[in-house]
């Protein structure tokens, strides 16, 4: 398939888009299902990716990163899920985590983590979300309280993705401001053996590499070092993450929309029922243009989300990257839904790799944050009307 992406993209963007793809189609959708079903993980990926440098791309180079952005990593996302491996953890363990500890973390925090985030050694799993929150995080019950120079942390979080793999997980919680009684979000550092810190993993019918888990805190003991960034800057920090792990899942949502709409242009091309291939019949046609115009447009709209967050932009960039969430989510789930109509019969056998993606597109639109509560801060925020909630 032809792409005009490469006009906006500088030399060394589409070096990196050419080598990941390299990368990606060396594993490729047979790997990912062959994993899924043996129940392990993408070890051998992980692993040569971040050898090459793509896992770090956007940490800082004094601690082993390339010094990049989220510009470079979501083309790293995008290129191997084109491929047919995409790599959900990336989202979570450098683009959410790693940013986080970099802009705020202090130099023992960067010096512990950043460098085996960067070369794939270390892994770091994500929670904020609530059994009884959801998408609410004002009414997060995580709560952090002192004892003498600790910290106990205390709740329940669900669908946390990785957590059997992670090293530690970064928990959002919640203290009281001893000024006004009100909780505010801090973020913590639990490492995975931490006593008191348990998990359970949820029986999902999505078939991915990583599993996710339902965490309980009963009271897990925290040196006052556990705690990332000032006390009293918890928002700022939450969302220096919740603005790259929206475009990360762009990046994700397109990537995997790609690998959908390339099987199916394919098929289309060579599949002959009566005397002409049915790529040639505008009823199979223009649907997959219309899916190939939907993912250009979406990813536009994350290369600025990426751009403005690298710039130091985090308010133009939280409008834009959960714009570029939404519409990669569309744009995934619609290109799947035509890739495998395109296909008839042949788009749910195990052959093609596209039906277990039915299931898999829908977590672009669902996670990190639903279309409705973007669409609910589309409206409030961008065009000032008042909130419904």
């Amino acid at each position: 398939m032809s792409t005009a992406r490469t006009a906006l993209e500088t030399e060394e963007h589409q070096a990196l888009r050419a080598a990941v793809a390299a990368l990606g189609k060396r594993y490729g959708r047979d790997y990912m299902t062959t994993v899924i079903r043996e129940g392990h993980h993408t070890d051998e990926l992980w692993a040569e990716a971040a050898k090459l440098g793509y896992l770090g791309v956007n940490l800082p180079e004094e601690y082993g990163g390339g010094g990049g952005g989220m510009a470079e990593l979501s083309i790293v996302l995008e290129e191997l899920g084109a491929a047919g491996s995409p790599l959900l953890m990336m989202i979570v363990s450098p683009a959410i985590c790693g940013t986080v500890i970099a802009r705020f973390g202090t130099e023992e925090q960067k010096q512990t983590w950043l460098p085996g985030l960067a070369d794939g050694s270390l892994t770091m799993a994500f929670g904020i979300t609530e059994p009884d929150a959801g998408s609410n995080s004002h009414r997060i019950t995580t709560t952090a309280r002192r004892d003498g120079d600790d910290w106990l942390l205390t709740g329940r979080k669900v669908f946390v993705s990785g957590v059997d793999i992670a090293d530690a997980t970064l928990i959002v919680g919640r203290t009281e401001d001893a000024r006004s009684g009100k909780l505010k979000p801090c973020l913590f550092i639990v490492p995975r053996d931490a006593p008191g810190f348990g998990r359970n993993q949820i029986d999902m019918e999505l078939h991915a590499p990583e599993k996710q888990f339902e965490l309980v805190l009963d009271d897990v003991r925290l040196p006052a070092d556990a705690l990332v960034g000032d006390e009293d800057a918890g928002l700022l920090q939450l969302f220096a993450g919740l603005n790259p792990e929206r475009i990360m899942t762009a990046a994700f949502g397109i990537g995997m929309g790609r690998f959908a709409l390339g099987k199916a242009v394919e098929y289309a091309r060579t599949r002959q029922v009566w005397k002409a291939p049915i790529g040639s019949h505008q009823a199979i046609a223009h649907p997959l243009a219309t899916a190939h115009i939907d993912l250009e447009l979406s990813r536009l709209m994350m290369q600025k989300a990426a751009r403005l967050y690298d710039e130091g932009d985090d308010i133009g960039a939280g409008e834009a990257a959960n714009m570029a969430k939404y519409a990669a989510g569309e744009a995934c789930v619609k290109a799947v839904d035509q890739a495998v109509h395109t296909l008839g019969g042949n788009g749910l056998t195990r052959e093609y790799g596209l039906a277990s993606l039915i299931t898999a597109s829908r977590v672009a639109r669902i996670a990190p944050v639903s279309r409705e509560m973007i669409l609910n801060y589309v409206s409030h925020q961008s065009l000032g009307l008042p909130k419904s909630y």
